[in-house]
């Protein structure tokens, strides 16, 4: 609950500043939060790991729409996707670096006993699940391809 109270006022400040991207990208994450809260079947109420989850999907989709407008040469529109991003991303723990990331795998990859890449569903199940909010899915699949190739 610490998060979204954070996230409201910085909705507050970002009104008062007239800062415009950052207020929609807030906008966006809060509307995501009561959009969790009022779903069918939820309990009324969103922890804080809920609402990294949200926010790392929301942050997915704007980087995907991006290369999407960069692609159809709408530049400024793809700007403003991967600004909104990056101010939905100082909600998020902080990412792992390839290196960090690499070894975090190459622990799990022994953990599960993994040598081949025919192993890479075992690893992953793991990885995932250990790494979710640090690394990128995206990111963890290729580095633990790499990983099992060289093993």
């Amino acid at each position: 609950m610490e998060l979204e109270k954070q996230i409201q006022a910085d909705m507050v400040s970002a009104m008062k500043a007239k800062e415009a991207v950052r207020l929609a990208s807030l906008r966006a994450v809060k509307a995501a939060i009561l959009l969790a809260k009022t779903a069918e079947g939820a309990s009324g109420e969103v922890t804080d790991q809920d609402i990294v989850k949200l926010i790392q999907k929301l942050v997915k989709q704007r980087k995907e729409s991006a290369e999407q407008y960069s692609a159809a040469g709408r530049q400024e529109l793809a700007e403003n996707e991967l600004a909104e991003a990056s101010y939905m991303e100082v909600y998020l723990p902080k990412q792992l670096s390839e290196a960090e990331l690499e070894t975090e795998l190459s622990k799990i990859i022994a953990e599960v006993g993994a040598s081949k890449p025919s192993d890479m569903g075992k690893v992953m199940g793991v990885a995932t699940k250990r790494l979710a909010g640090l690394a990128d899915g995206r990111a963890i699949s290729a580095a633990v391809k790499k990983l099992l190739a060289q093993g």
